[in-house]
């Protein structure tokens, strides 16, 4: 067993250790029976080797390469595999991503799992990509959000990074986001909500509250917020609250952040304006309509 992956998964934080990355694909080869694979065992010969190419059918950004190597090592040991554009490298159509060789038959029930993983990881990073690209020359960055697939969070969080944008709170206890349900309790009450979060939380910790309208930027200001959540506001709404906040606290833009308008919520704003753009890469990143990145294919 053998592989040479690049260490771009390592320098972009690859959030599974060795044993996770195994357990997880495990359970997914398992899920698909893949050691039962009933068509593979009665027309391939065990003794038939096979080469096979994983190539981007589309430009893309790939992620979740580490995973596609362990589902094709666990079917074998004799698996090798050829590395030829990392994590986080920008592909061309046609481009060859990486090379695998070793038993026919471990390759074919392996190469489901294993494009799975890297179809819906290259999704999200490419979806980032082209909001970092419609941003770029603003002062707009592009964060993710927690609406991800349930357990797969810190993978898809890590697609996010290989696509250049910016993980933003990874979980409930990872920093507080006053909601409008939240205010609810409290009778809309922001300054009470922020005070109740100052005493609660602990030392340091990073207190953002979201707004509807100025009012309540006007509120969270006053309040001491550390960071303002526009949420859903227009684009006059949002340049009149960026200009009563002034730069004093960073600004946070989520609900109908699309392609077309995250660069009119970025432009204009001055050098030392801290903006966010919330791109929902994370949580759009494995549903219906993002590129097909790559396919196996190439058998010999």
């Amino acid at each position: 067993m053998a592989s040479d992956l690049a260490g771009t998964s390592l320098s972009l934080g690859f959030p599974l250790s060795a044993a996770a990355t195994r357990a997880l694909v495990r359970a997914a080869l398992d899920e698909d029976r893949a050691f039962e694979d009933v068509t593979t065992v009665a027309t391939v010969p065990a003794e038939a080797e096979g080469r096979a190419a994983i190539v981007a059918r589309s430009a893309g950004v790939i992620a979740g390469l580490p995973l596609a190597i362990t589902a094709f090592e666990t079917m074998s040991r004799d698996v090798t595999v050829h590395v030829v554009s990392g994590d986080g490298e920008h592909v061309g159509a046609g481009s060859v991503v990486a090379e695998v060789a070793g038993p026919w038959r471990a390759l074919l029930s392996a190469e489901r799992v294993a494009l799975n993983f890297v179809q819906r990881l290259s999704g999200v990073a490419t979806l980032t990509a082209r909001y970092v690209e419609a941003a770029r020359g603003t002062a707009a960055r592009i964060y993710d959000t927690r609406k991800t697939t349930p357990t797969l969070r810190a993978l898809q969080k890590y697609a996010v990074r290989c696509g250049g944008g910016v993980n933003h709170r990874a979980d409930l206890a990872d920093g507080v986001l006053i909601k409008d349900n939240h205010l609810a309790a409290l009778g809309g009450d922001i300054a009470l909500a922020v005070r109740r979060a100052r005493g609660a939380g602990r030392p340091g910790i990073c207190i953002e509250v979201e707004c509807d309208d100025v009012a309540q930027v006007d509120a969270a200001l006053a309040a001491g917020a550390d960071v303002i959540l526009l949420d859903n506001m227009s684009l006059d709404a949002m340049r009149a609250c960026a200009a009563r906040v002034a730069g004093r606290v960073p600004l946070e833009a989520s609900g109908g952040v699309t392609l077309e308008r995250v660069r009119a919520i970025g432009d204009g704003r001055r050098s030392d304006f801290r903006w966010r753009a919330d791109a929902l890469a994370a949580r759009a990143g494995p549903g219906i309509g993002l590129p097909v990145v790559v396919q196996l294919l190439n058998f010999r």
